[in-house]
């Protein structure tokens, strides 16, 4: 019962591989989120554009 195994050479490249795969995902992650942040934190007014006139974005020639 304490036989155990010797792990296979393909599992180690595996496991490997597979911890690539999730630094590059919360690298990812990691992007998004301070891309999020910067830009919710930025001082610049959140509006979007939603195909609407709002005159806090108009300039004096624009409004015709």
């Amino acid at each position: 019962m304490g036989y155990f195994r010797q792990e296979h050479e393909l599992h180690t490249r595996r496991s490997g591989r597979n911890g690539a795969v999730a630094l590059v995902l919360v690298g990812l992650i990691a992007i998004v989120f301070g891309l999020t942040y910067v830009k919710i934190t930025g001082g610049s007014s959140l509006e979007g554009f939603d195909h609407a006139v709002r005159l806090s974005v108009t300039t004096e020639g624009d409004a015709k």
